[in-house]
């Protein structure tokens, strides 16, 4: 079969027109090409198949799946919540609604938005200051500013939340207009400003029977609370990208036994360079990502490694996978030591891949990886100019106050991570003598510079290698401000461990660093893999599995 015309740009997404075009007329002129050493076709079965109608065609088989893909995370799509088709709910917000998300007004679809007076004051208690949450209570008091301003009537009607732009949001906006009557136990003081909002919410009840209210609140013991008194009360969850960590796309996929027996109706394969390529259709097809990484293991029969590079409709091509674990591949004196580091150092070591994200348990070697990667990409290929790590300033215990000197020696302590690593880095050189290693270890350092979080907006780098270092820890506002900061030649690493969260006020499903991987996955220019295997020692390993 002759092949379609290349894609413009590597691991790009292509439409299957140029696959029409080319495809011959007689089904039976083609040739099938054998794929792998082990594959045999019955040639019998095959024409049958391919013989039988569309409508009697099987569904396709769910697929065994590694640990991390236990699930098939779901798409976009999937996770939208389905149109609402009964009585419209009445959500009473919290102030701390409002100052984590300034958008928040916008995210209830068709039903209305109730705001009680003790909020809004609330709101204009913690609008002065420089911190997030005074930026978000000054951006949801000009949102609500611009509401009012559009309606330009009587408020007690309810403002329309669509007023502003926004679509796709059908309910209203309701304030607290004149005194509501209700009773609380007398066990709860009647001027705390939580208390007030539950007796509103249960006013509100009252007067709206048989309407459901629902409390919307960020703080567990008024939700609590709230549902002691008999109240509905819900968390503020859009800013969850998951509700479950397992459903984290993970990067890799594990083929069945019978995989080549499946997907063998279409196949080619061809040689370029020192990789080798296959075409193939067939059920799996509809579940794979661009630059997800997918292996065949079986006893006695030879193994696969391959990334997946491009998607035309119905058909995917497959790309081996450069051996790291082989010395002669070491990269910067480092080999991979299993299946999944391979994967990322694959990942790290491709111009075209922009984008890296690595997740995975303590000792996985994540920042090993990606320092190696680095040093080679800078010194060796020239490919960048310098490396510039940063990470989030987060500590695990208190806080031992401030530390002196620039900006790079005070991030100096929290860099502790990158010090241990280019030790190791180091003692890989071992032919120069003492001398050699300490001007390799000058050079190193005289490339490679520490950055501040907060000092990064506004900034643009170009043909840097930046590396994100416990990006669990990072919000997905931070996480955008730092992506984008990437100029032309630029690639980002983020590394992080989601079950290693030091930010109070984050969880695996609203972490910057899952929201990334799950943002990123499918596009051309990203990858993204979870190490699965310590190799720290066994003393770490131990140690993650049984704390």
């Amino acid at each position: 079969m002759p092949l379609p015309p290349a894609p413009a740009k590597r691991a790009a997404l292509l439409n299957t027109e140029g696959l029409e075009a080319a495809a011959p007329k007689s089904r039976s002129s083609r040739k099938s090409v054998p794929l792998h050493p082990h594959l045999v076709v019955d040639e019998q079965a095959v024409i049958a198949r391919v013989q039988e109608p569309a409508s009697a065609a099987s569904k396709p088989e769910s697929l065994p799946a590694d640990k991390g893909e236990r699930k098939a995370a779901p798409t976009r799509a999937q996770t939208q919540k389905k149109k609402h088709t009964g009585p419209t709910k009445l959500f009473v917000l919290d102030t701390n609604v409002l100052m984590h998300d300034p958008m928040c007004l916008f995210r209830f679809e068709e039903h209305d938005v109730f705001l009680p007076m003790i909020v809004l004051e609330e709101l204009d208690g913690h609008k002065k200051g420089m911190t997030e949450v005074a930026r978000n209570a000054r951006q949801t008091s000009r949102s609500l500013d611009a509401l009012v301003a559009s309606h330009g009537a009587d408020i007690t009607t309810g403002i329309k939340l669509d007023g502003t732009g926004h679509i796709q949001v059908g309910g209203r906006l309701f304030f607290q207009t004149e005194p509501l009557e209700f009773t609380l136990p007398s066990s709860l003081p009647q001027g705390k400003a939580d208390n007030q909002i539950l007796g509103v919410v249960e006013a509100l009840r009252i007067k709206h029977a048989p309407r459901e209210v629902v409390l919307v609140s960020k703080d567990i013991n008024m939700r609590v609370k709230a549902r002691a008194l008999g109240l509905a009360a819900e968390d503020y969850q859009n800013d969850k990208t998951l509700e479950d960590g397992d459903l984290l796309y993970s990067g890799a996929l594990a083929l069945p036994e019978d995989f080549w027996l499946k997907h063998a109706k279409e196949v080619e394969s061809w040689q370029s360079g020192s990789h080798t390529f296959y075409r193939l259709s067939g059920p799996l097809v509809p579940e794979l990502h661009i630059n997800q990484f997918v292996y065949y293991e079986s006893a006695g029969e030879p193994s696969l490694y391959a990334r997946v590079t491009e998607i035309r409709g119905n058909t995917v091509v497959l790309k081996t996978l450069k051996d790291f674990t082989h010395l002669k591949n070491a990269v910067w004196g480092v080999t991979t030591r299993n299946r999944e580091q391979n994967f990322a150092m694959n990942l790290l070591t491709d111009p075209e891949i922009d984008f890296v994200t690595l997740t995975g348990t303590a000792g996985t070697g994540k920042t090993l990886m990606a320092l190696a990667a680095g040093l080679t990409q800078v010194l060796d290929d020239r490919r960048y100019t310098e490396i510039i790590m940063t990470r989030a300033t987060v500590s695990v215990g208190e806080d031992i106050g401030f530390l002196p000197g620039t900006e790079e020696e005070k991030m100096g302590p929290w860099m502790g991570a990158l010090d241990d690593n280019l030790e190791v880095l180091a003692k890989t050189e071992t032919s120069s003598g003492d001398w050699g290693r300490a001007a390799t270890n000058d050079l190193i350092r005289s490339r490679i510079k520490i950055k501040s979080l907060n000092f990064m907006r506004g900034r643009t780098f170009l043909n840097k290698y930046l590396i994100i270092d416990e990006a669990q820890n990072l919000t997905p506002k931070q996480m955008k401000t730092l992506i984008t900061r990437a100029g032309p030649g630029t690639k980002i690493v983020c590394m992080g461990n989601l079950a290693q969260i030091d930010t109070p006020y984050l969880t695996e499903g609203s972490s910057g660093l899952t929201y990334a991987v799950d943002r990123f996955k499918g596009w051309p220019h990203g990858g993204h893999i979870t190490l699965a295997r310590g190799e720290r020692s066994r003393l770490a390993d131990f140690a993650s599995e049984v704390l």
